[in-house]
């Protein structure tokens, strides 16, 4: 109840949630690109119960801060940089998202389609959500930490976690339709996720890479997308009156 009545709680738990929700947007984005190899049917449904693990492991870590702490001693020393558990799991987790950029990136352009067929879809549901387990892992841990460094009762980085998630939820589905509509914007998203898989590994490695010039370009690439896509609505339109004419 003194939470409840204390000012600095909320102001605490707004700020805290609007940078989690910013923190999630690299997520939203990851989880949309793998449903989006779904069939439809399965795509809402696996999109929630994604972002349900995101929720999940982000508050079973908050009641690990111990554990968490403890990630961040060192293992060992490689070339005067101190290695530790949180090192392994930011480098390993950038691979991974380096490689499954690439990897959708490479079938984009060749055309590689999926196997059809009921277990061919049950296969890759199940595969999506390993996918989506191993990255909130590493976007959780991030997030975690953040949540650590700027407020101290738990109780408030909960609540903000959840309502974050939550905001998330709402947001996936329209972010992953346009994301299908717009095969632009998927390689752009794709190319975002290299960049922080990037920004991952370099972290792992010491080199600490301001988030804020990530988002600032992410933020920029939308804006000059957007007005493309603007660009080619309008002329559409004039070319297929054109081609009207001509016949």
């Amino acid at each position: 109840m003194e939470l409840l009545a204390d000012p600095q709680a909320w102001i605490a738990l707004a700020t805290l949630t609007a940078l989690e929700i910013v923190l999630g947007v690299d997520n939203i984005i990851f989880i949309s690109i793998l449903v989006g190899r779904l069939p439809e049917a399965q795509r809402n449904r696996a999109r929630l119960i994604g972002l349900g693990l995101a929720m999940g492991t982000r508050v079973l870590l908050l009641l690990s801060l111990a554990w968490i702490m403890s990630l961040t001693s060192a293992l060992f020393t490689v070339a005067a940089h101190e290695v530790s558990w949180r090192d392994i799991i930011l480098i390993g987790g950038g691979l991974f998202l380096l490689w499954k950029s690439v990897h959708e990136i490479h079938n984009s352009l060749e055309g590689v389609m999926d196997g059809h067929g009921a277990a061919a879809a049950q296969a890759t549901f199940g595969s999506v959500l390993i996918q989506i387990a191993i990255i909130d892992i590493v976007f959780s841990l991030d997030s975690v930490i953040t949540a650590v460094g700027m407020v101290d009762e738990v109780a408030v980085m909960i609540t903000a976690i959840m309502i974050a998630v939550l905001v998330m939820m709402f947001a996936a589905k329209a972010i992953g339709d346009f994301v299908d509509r717009n095969p632009t914007i998927k390689m752009l998203a794709l190319s975002f996720l290299i960049m922080v898989g990037m920004a991952l590994v370099a972290e792992g490695f010491g080199f600490h890479v301001p988030k804020g010039y990530i988002y600032f370009a992410m933020a920029f690439s939308v804006a000059v997308e957007v007005l493309n896509l603007k660009v080619r609505a309008r002329a559409a339109p004039v070319k297929l009156h054109k081609q009207m004419t001509a016949d």
